[in-house]
């Protein structure tokens, strides 16, 4: 098969693709195709054939779309990069995925220039000499006016567009494993195929449908409204960055009917407005556990919440609750998806009864073939009944899932996971730091806050601020401790593991 994009550019060029809401000008299919193989052409110029692996450092904008659907074309395997990681994790995950090219923007040129050791390419008018254009030079994000789709002239050269089959990798997006190291996960095209199948099955799809697109698009939550809207034909609405009250009008002012959120966007909107537009018909809301509180006032505010659950691993959704089912049995994530079966096993791999707590492993035509080049993870994460999430729940005697925590303690800020040993691993490396323990506590804000329980050396002064500042070029900001306090030691068992519980309660106090 072609690119999804080419097929859909057929069957209905004259139906709209694309509205930025920052101003109302929206792209039928026909002039997306014409503006894809514009960037194609350029992105092949520069040396990008199929099998590539192409890594795009971006925020959601036009041109990250644009790169999208060129990969596809040209046969490249997409990898979108976190935009917000700092510079050494950057440069591991461009490691670990073999990149050919990295495609940036004006915000992220600094950084991918210095962290990738591959060409990088602006869709802005690059600032570094050693920085090729790709094109729409001349304007920032968020900037003044802006061209249609400016074309490359003679930068662009004629290629062959790729021939696709079920089995090959489409895209490698980064998620933390067990250890916290960066481990890309591969994605087939049969992956993203059988998720946007199942996904429309359980909310549904219509012609005049618009998706509201506010998450990052390096995230499994944006890329999919993208590659799903582009197979139902039905219309992305791009907003550049969340912002509470311009997601909320752009719904009310579009016509939008499905938006995906995580639980603190979703709250932000409704504290900013008091409720949502009627055209909704679902809010997909995941990427960490929904509170109770927020489910009733979804019900009471008549707001459509589908909470799901998924994962990277899995092309996004496992199980999604439809509203009804949301507000009957507050937290539950609803049943699995068509052709997904989730199973609950205990600690020796065994099945276990509906009611009974374990570990979720999760089969079906949207889990991941393995994580790229990484036998003995990929080994790790698969038994006799599928993938192993790493997630503690049980299933109901409806056959609802119900998640109730993370087996190797990540925490979930924002929608955002982040893995305790790798902050402690930053942390020890200052030199004030002797030991440190780091948990994730309650917030009304994140779901869930960082917060770490640091040891001093002997005779070492160290104060929150020294350690915020060791933070600065070392993790993201989502990663950063906000929560910090000190002790001589850190409390453990007899077998020497840290006690966790009493490392959250010292940190409570």
């Amino acid at each position: 098969m072609r690119d999804w994009l080419t097929h859909r550019a057929r069957v209905s060029p004259e139906a709209t693709a694309l509205v930025e809401a920052d101003d109302g000008t929206e792209r039928t299919y026909a002039e997306l195709d014409a503006a894809v193989s514009e960037t194609a052409g350029r992105l092949a110029a520069l040396g990008v054939e199929s099998g590539d692996h192409l890594g795009v450092l971006m925020e959601t904008r036009v041109a990250f779309v644009r790169v999208v659907h060129a990969a596809m074309r040209l046969g490249a395997v997409l990898v979108p990069l976190n935009a917000r990681l700092a510079r050494p994790e950057l440069a591991r995950q461009a490691a670990v995925a073999d990149l050919n090219l990295v495609v940036c923007e004006a915000d992220t040129e600094a950084d991918a220039a210095a962290s990738a050791s591959v060409p990088v390419t602006s869709v802005d008018a690059p600032e570094c000499d050693e920085v090729a254009a790709l094109g729409e030079q001349g304007r920032a994000r968020r900037g003044p006016a802006r061209p249609e789709f400016p074309r490359y002239g003679e930068d662009s050269v004629n290629f062959e567009p790729a021939a696709w089959s079920l089995s090959d990798t489409q895209a490698m997006l980064f998620t933390s494993g067990t250890t916290g190291d960066p481990k890309a996960v591969e994605l087939s095209v049969g992956n993203f195929l059988a998720s946007a199948t199942a996904s429309a099955f359980r909310l549904g799809v219509v012609p005049d449908d618009r998706w509201l697109l506010c998450l990052s698009m390096y995230h499994m939550g944006g890329l999919s409204v993208v590659l799903r809207s582009a197979l139902y034909g039905t219309t992305v609405v791009l907003q550049e960055g969340f912002d509470a009250e311009s997601a909320t009008d752009s719904i009310t002012e579009y016509d939008v009917t499905g938006v995906s959120l995580v639980p603190t966007m979703l709250r932000r909107m409704l504290d900013e407005s008091g409720g949502l537009a009627d055209s909704l018909r679902f809010v997909l809301l995941g990427g960490a556990p929904a509170r109770d509180e927020l489910i009733s006032r979804c019900e009471a505010l008549d707001v459509p919440v589908h909470p799901t659950y998924g994962m990277t691993e899995t092309t996004s959704q496992i199980a999604t609750a439809r509203p009804r089912e949301a507000f009957d049995y507050r937290g539950t994530v609803g049943r699995p998806l068509l052709g997904t079966d989730v199973t609950v096993v205990g600690d020796d791999g065994d099945p276990l009864a509906a009611g009974e707590t374990g570990e979720l492993v999760v089969s079906g035509p949207t889990v991941m073939s393995g994580y790229y080049a990484d036998r003995e993870a990929t080994a790790e994460a698969f038994g006799p009944h599928g993938l192993h999430t790493g997630d503690v729940g049980y299933r109901d005697d409806g056959g609802r899932i119900w998640v109730l925590n993370r087996r190797e303690d990540r925490i979930v800020t924002g929608g955002e996971n982040v893995h305790p040993g790798e902050v402690v691993e930053v942390l020890r490396d200052h030199p004030g730091v002797r030991d440190a323990a780091v948990v994730g506590l309650a917030d009304d804000e994140w779901g869930e806050r960082v917060a770490a329980l640091v040891v001093p050396e002997d005779g070492a002064t160290l104060s929150e601020e020294s350690l915020r500042a060791h933070f600065e070029d070392r993790l993201a900001g989502y990663k950063r401790p906000r929560t910090v306090a000190f002790a001589d030691e850190l409390p453990r068992t007899a077998s020497g593991t840290v006690e966790r519980e009493v490392v959250r309660e010292r940190l409570r106090e």
